[in-house]
């Protein structure tokens, strides 16, 4: 990427007359100056269409029926002219050097398809907020970020277009997950990522009522689907060292803590995939404190999920 290489900001929006405004300034407020402003506004029924027009030919944009995210995304893939791609969601925005401090960062690895950065969580709650810097944790492996879900939110990356050009776009139904699962068919076409440490994305995080958050059971299908399919890629690729293997197994154990909660069957199977592929398994972090980490070790995963459902209990 040469320093006049132009970047493709690109809006999907969606019944966001609140926030709309504030991501397409963001996008025009980068101090890198190559860049297009393209947003599609996906048959919303609230003013936002009417606020995208009010910014006149400083963006290009289109209207359409509603036929969900990921198709508006694929459109604006099609209407873009930049060699890279920023995605921005409507309800979220972007500090204004984003874009420069990644273009910058890829003078030293020219090769990468994907250059991603740590996000900024912008928790709400009626009308307060707070920011946090969400880090992505080394070994900055993108099979093992990928796996842990530590791989950041679709604002953070700047995407090389042809990338995505070919591995067929965004997957237009796929219900949730759906920059996870576009990751993972990135990396297994080879394509390269780098890891810029610059935060210049804010994620906005104020309502319950995606997908995502309202049906969570749905949620860890497709995320354990997709651990699945990486698992089974590295290992017929002969990639899946004992590093990949034990975070595959830690982030399944961290889905069948929630799953326990309401299917208890679906857990314990989750359990034993884990125990047959690595049976030293021992987890680890937030979800595995010392405690059940004793009860793991002695009695296994249905033991340790009932006592600490007791613990639970008593500290009521």
């Amino acid at each position: 990427m040469n320093q006049s290489t132009t970047v493709s900001i690109l809006i999907p929006c969606y019944n966001a007359d609140r926030w709309i405004a504030q991501a397409i300034q963001s996008a025009l407020n980068q101090t890198y100056p190559y860049k297009e402003v393209i947003v599609v506004d996906d048959g919303s029924s609230d003013r936002s269409l009417e606020v995208i027009r009010s910014f006149g030919d400083r963006i290009r944009w289109e209207t359409g029926e509603n036929r969900g995210g990921n198709a508006a995304r694929n459109r604006l893939l099609e209407l873009s002219t930049g060699e890279w791609l920023q995605y921005l969601d409507a309800d979220d925005y972007l500090l204004p050097d984003k874009i420069e401090q990644q273009v910058k960062h890829f003078t030293q690895a020219p090769d990468a398809d994907i250059i991603y950065s740590p996000s900024i969580y912008e928790y709400w709650h009626n009308e307060n907020s707070r920011r946090e810097i969400q880090s992505i944790p080394e070994p900055h492996d993108p099979w093992i970020l990928l796996a842990r879900w530590f791989l950041p939110q679709t604002g953070s990356p700047l995407w090389r277009k042809q990338a995505l050009l070919d591995v067929g776009g965004w997957k237009p139904h796929q219900p949730c997950c759906q920059e996870h699962e576009l990751y993972l068919r990135l990396l297994i076409a080879g394509k390269r990522f780098e890891y810029c440490p610059h935060a210049g994305s804010v994620y906005r995080q104020w309502s319950e009522s995606t997908l995502c958050k309202k049906d969570k059971s749905k949620t860890q299908e497709q995320r354990l689907l997709i651990k699945d399919r990486l698992e089974e890629h590295l290992k017929t690729q002969g990639l899946l060292t004992p590093e990949r293997q034990h975070a595959i197994n830690q982030a399944r154990f961290e889905c069948a803590r929630m799953i326990w909660l309401s299917d208890r069957a679906w857990a314990n199977t989750l359990a034993q995939k884990i125990h047959s592929a690595e049976r030293s398994f021992m987890p680890s972090g937030a979800a595995a404190p010392k405690f059940y980490q004793f009860a793991y070790r002695l009695f296994g995963f249905s033991t340790a999920e009932q006592i600490a459902q007791l613990k639970r209990s008593l500290s009521h």
